[in-house]
């Protein structure tokens, strides 16, 4: 019999995992809510020589033109199976297509349609799984579609808007490294022979210059090596639980960037917040599940807290400020919101506020971070270029006085 792993929530308000055998997806969630507790994820558990050794990952844009499509089909009367059915003939994504046809065969089988979409993390995120689940239940499921697939969207176009404005400074710094690791190692040593045929005694900087050169030239397969393995050892460092802390910790810190990352992470906790919220998600079940969608664990762990607090009967906006990770204008939002019963609207509201502040915050990294780069270029350059004009000066003067 198959085994699914879950994560689930008690009736205190803990989250609980463990394993789960069951014939199928759905009989797994019917017992996992037998012994009182209110699954979040549950997938398929499978040994070495069932898993694939590559899964990719179905793409946001491919979920969001999904969710349109299917939105259209379910408002027009058109059974969920058939609409499965059309768009997974007409999709140009792989990956889409192989999981429509298996969710396809787990509805024929008597699954529900967020149960088949729960049996595929690599494609549907589990705030848009517990999203169907609702959605089920209230019987709203086009509008809840159109929902998801308006907050991809968004949450697609920010995304966008940090790697664009991240890719130019990004290639000006590499570039700048590789000019000068070209010219350390490979240019200035045939300069350094040069030299040393004319038997010249060198400026300062020149002889500054050909030490560093050398000292790369000696040492730069160590360094090359000590980096990869000084990569390594973080690479390894951030798959514990402290290190992932640390790190994260570390970037929401750093000058420039870390501005940049509070305001993605701020602005996607409160679009999916709000989508869960307007979908008839239980509170709790909610901030559960966006906290895992914040991708960061210095403000998972927050959230987690907050909720065990809001368990307490705490409410939401104080638990949330408690946390120190939001802002002044986002905890007003918060606590207006939940005071007069409209919090799906103001999570949007600052969702909205976040997004300008994102796009405000990315232009001023940029404006700050690309002079600074090519600055850093022309300095290296620079310093190359009087080295070694001043030797060559230098050498000149030395031929003339002879």
């Amino acid at each position: 019999m198959p085994k699914f792993a879950f994560t689930a929530v008690d009736t205190s308000g803990d989250t609980v995992t463990g394993v789960e055998r069951a014939g199928s997806l759905g009989e797994a969630h019917a017992a996992i809510e037998d012994r009182e507790l209110h699954p979040v994820a549950v997938k398929e558990k499978r040994s070495l020589l069932q898993m694939e050794i590559t899964k990719k990952k179905l793409k946001r844009k491919d979920l969001m033109h999904f969710s349109r499509q299917l939105a259209v089909f379910v408002r027009a009367g058109i059974p969920i199976l058939e609409g499965l059915d059309v768009i997974s003939e007409e999709a140009s994504s792989k990956v889409l297509a192989e999981v429509l046809e298996d969710m396809k065969a787990q509805l024929q089988a008597g699954e529900t349609f967020a149960n088949s979409a729960a049996a595929h993390p690599h494609a549907f995120p589990s705030f848009y799984v517990s999203v169907l689940r609702s959605a089920e239940l209230t019987g709203n499921l086009d509008v809840v579609l159109d929902q998801l697939a308006e907050y991809i969207e968004r949450d697609v176009d920010a995304r966008q808007k940090v790697t664009s404005a991240l890719a130019y400074p990004a290639v000006i710094f590499v570039m700048a490294i590789l000019t000068a690791a070209v010219l350390t190692i490979f240019v200035i040593p045939k300069f350094e022979v040069f030299f040393e045929s004319l038997d010249a005694e060198l400026p300062a900087i020149t002889r500054a210059l050909l030490a560093v050169s050398g000292f790369m030239g000696d040492y730069g397969l160590f360094m090359a090596v000590g980096l990869v393995a000084f990569v390594a050892l973080l690479a390894l460092a951030y798959r514990t639980t402290r290190g992932r802390v640390v790190y994260d910790r570390v970037l929401l810190r750093m000058p420039g960037l870390g501005p940049v990352l509070r305001e993605a992470i701020l602005e996607r906790f409160c679009r999916v917040l709000a989508s869960m919220v307007s979908a008839g998600v239980p509170l709790p079940d909610a901030l559960a599940v966006t906290a895992d969608v914040t991708n960061n664990d210095v403000y998972r762990r927050g959230l987690v807290t907050a909720r065990e607090a809001m368990l307490r009967g705490e409410g939401l906006a104080r638990p949330l400020a408690a946390t120190h990770l939001f802002p002044g204008a986002a905890r007003q939002m918060f606590r207006v919101g939940e005071e007069t019963g409209t919090l799906d609207t103001q999570l949007v509201t600052a969702a909205a506020y976040f997004d300008r502040e994102l796009e405000y915050k990315i232009k001023r990294f940029t404006a700050l971070f690309e002079p600074a780069v090519i600055i850093f270029m022309g300095v290296v350059v620079g310093f190359v270029a009087i080295a070694m004009v001043s030797a060559m000066y230098g050498i000149f003067n030395q031929v003339n006085s002879v």
